[in-house]
């Protein structure tokens, strides 16, 4: 499933092209995702236009000049192409267009017109039209932590959030309430980079530690976007191409292999939480 960096990703693929362009010719091509679509979705998107893309946690947000925001969840599976050209695919036998995609429409900017299309095997991912005034209070983001890359996001936060906590800090992490959009892969990633272990009660870990562990999600996560995601399978980005971070991991998905730390002659293991694989060295992220 596409992470923070992921979405992020396709949210700057899609922007150069949608921000200022008016919809137009919108076709659904079934009644529903995972969710139905929204009562007359097609009228209420015919003639809008979107005046920017923004991102909260995992879901894109286009607001429109209509006073409504179209919300999309990518799911495991959902992508956008532009006049065909692969925005964003996250797993290898979800092939786009013909019977798996399932909205389409046309953007018209600057006198020239791009091709949208959403494509989604899986059907996991959904759409939403949200009066935009009501974003915050709406049941899908009223609940959601702060932003990890936003101000909000801080070690006195995550202190608070965790007193008392014992949940372990790799599962509390993944809870979107307490930090919005991080996902499996960059939370094994960053505690490593901190130091922690994944299986440490999240009320026990010191603020010392809480410090480095928000300055190493935060940096995760930039070398992550700044990478173009990470290709688990066939993401591709804006450009057509792959992201790369994947061949950064120190630990996620290195299970038996040497830990990279210089001196350490430990390997990374793999253990099972919240029905989630986690990835980590024993010997650098000791409990």
């Amino acid at each position: 499933m596409p992470e923070l960096p992921e979405v992020e990703t396709v949210r700057r693929g899609l922007a150069p092209v949608l921000e200022g362009a008016r919809l137009s010719r919108v076709r659904q091509n079934r009644p529903d995702l995972r969710f139905p679509f929204p009562d007359r979705f097609v009228e209420r998107l015919e003639g809008a236009t979107v005046l920017r893309l923004d991102r909260r946690a995992k879901y894109l947000l286009f607001p429109l000049s209509t006073g409504e925001t179209w919300v999309t969840h990518l799911g495991m599976t959902g992508r956008f192409t532009l006049d065909d050209q692969e925005i964003g695919a996250f797993d290898a036998d979800a092939p786009f267009g013909g019977k798996h995609e399932h909205v389409s429409l046309s953007a018209m900017k600057d006198g020239a017109a791009t091709r949208l299309g959403f494509a989604d095997a899986r059907r996991f991912g959904f759409m939403g039209l949200i009066a935009t005034d009501q974003i915050d209070a709406h049941p899908w983001f009223a609940d959601l932590g702060p932003e990890p890359l936003g101000n909000g996001f801080s070690a006195a936060h995550l202190a608070a959030a965790f007193t008392g906590r014992k949940q372990t800090v790799k599962v509390s992490l993944l809870d979107q309430r307490i930090v919005a959009g991080l996902g499996n892969i960059y939370v094994c990633e960053a505690l490593f980079r901190a130091r922690i272990s994944p299986l440490a009660a999240a009320g026990k870990v010191s603020r010392p530690r809480l410090e480095a562990l928000t300055v190493q999600i935060r940096e995760v996560l930039k070398d992550a976007i700044a990478a173009g995601g990470s290709t688990l399978r066939d993401f591709a980005n804006a450009e057509g191409g792959q992201g790369y971070f994947q061949h950064s991991f120190d630990v996620y998905g290195r299970e038996g292999e040497p830990c990279r730390t210089e001196g350490c002659a430990d390997v990374v293991t793999r253990v099972v939480q919240g029905g989630r694989s986690t990835f980590f060295c024993p010997s650098c992220q000791r409990r």
